[in-house]
């Protein structure tokens, strides 16, 4: 591949047993209406007819290579990937999605008329192959909702704020802060927060540009990785960065939530030194919380609310608007 003259993007795919899927998945960057690009598909050990399918249409189209990585591990596969790439930008695929035609010319053509941005994603069209799960749904339109930088500094520590393979990134961002680390995390998550930390720039195209192909087989099912514990402990660690720079009372923060599960997810934030002053409840019968309609005025305190039950976050963000708490000043989602 050196001796070829550099393509201006690298589309970067995984894949482990897909062999399902992996067809429509490579034809959807082969019909991309964005041609100057290659393909590197990084073959995990797969033991079904994967390999062979990438095989056969690598013939047919020389942009597309095959390598492998015998260390088992999406993490592994993609940093395999990014050190083989060779373009300016780099893209993230999976085997069991489909791109939409104009997604690489779309989110090409936005870095390259936006150079303060530096990380870009879309919004997806969500495909559920067995009983639609409500969590998945929710999660979608949350992702799909917010796509300015802003707004993705401000609910980093929700959830992933883009999407794995719709994104879109300058190749710099690799070369200065690294690729996928092997973990017990969510590595995608990991690598997004670790790029935010160091000031990276993301944004989302308002657009659905990838159908995202919800299959039993799913490692955000099937992982331990991406248990609810693991994402608390990866915000926990980075949220420490955000508050060194954003909290005025960091280290102490009050946590939104004193029941059992919040008070667990709440020791993650201890383990990064962070000082617990209080907890803060809806309810009155808890001795040692605050009543929620008892908080001061804002700027005394700064609130972390790990609450996860479905539309908590939205209605404590609206209850501490309405006390005049400004998100990323006086409080932050971590739920």
């Amino acid at each position: 591949m050196s001796s070829e003259t550099k393509p201006e993007l690298s589309v970067v795919l995984p894949f482990f047993n897909a062999e399902k899927t992996l067809k429509a998945a490579i034809k959807s960057i082969w019909d991309q209406t964005f041609r100057d690009f290659e393909l590197l598909l990084i073959n995990n050990n797969s033991t079904d007819a994967s390999l062979q399918i990438a095989k056969t249409l690598s013939k047919a189209d020389r942009r597309i290579h095959i390598l492998n990585e015998s260390k088992a591990g999406v993490a592994n596969a993609m940093n395999c990937g990014l050190k083989n790439a060779r373009g300016r930008f780099i893209s993230r695929m999976d085997g069991d999605d489909v791109a939409h035609p104009e997604k690489l010319e779309k989110q090409y053509n936005y870095l390259e008329e936006n150079p303060s941005i530096d990380f870009l994603g879309s919004e997806v069209e969500y495909v559920p192959h067995i009983a639609e799960n409500e969590g998945f749904r929710r999660f979608v339109d949350w992702a799909n909702s917010f796509h300015t930088p802003e707004e993705i500094e401000l609910k980093q520590f929700i959830e992933i704020p883009v999407i794995n393979p719709t994104i879109f990134f300058r190749r710099q961002l690799f070369e200065k802060y690294g690729g996928c680390r092997d973990g017990n995390f969510p590595e995608d998550y990991e690598m997004q927060l670790r790029y935010l930390s160091n000031g990276a720039k993301m944004a989302k195209l308002p657009e659905k540009l990838l159908d995202w192909h919800d299959y039993s087989t799913r490692l955000t099912r099937t992982d331990e990785r991406y248990s609810t514990e693991a994402f608390f402990q990866t915000k926990a660690f980075y949220f420490k960065q955000w508050s060194e720079q954003h909290n005025p009372f960091h280290p102490t923060i009050w946590i939104w939530g004193a029941g059992r599960k919040t008070r667990q997810r709440s020791t993650f934030l201890q383990e990064q030194e962070l000082n617990i002053e209080g907890y803060i409840d809806i309810k009155k019968t808890i001795p040692d919380a605050l009543f929620y309609k008892d908080l001061p005025q804002p700027g005394q305190l700064f609130i972390v609310s790990v609450v996860t039950n479905t539309g908590a976050g939205k209605k404590i963000r609206e209850f501490l608007q309405e006390r005049n708490y400004v998100e990323g000043n006086d409080f932050l989602l971590m739920g």
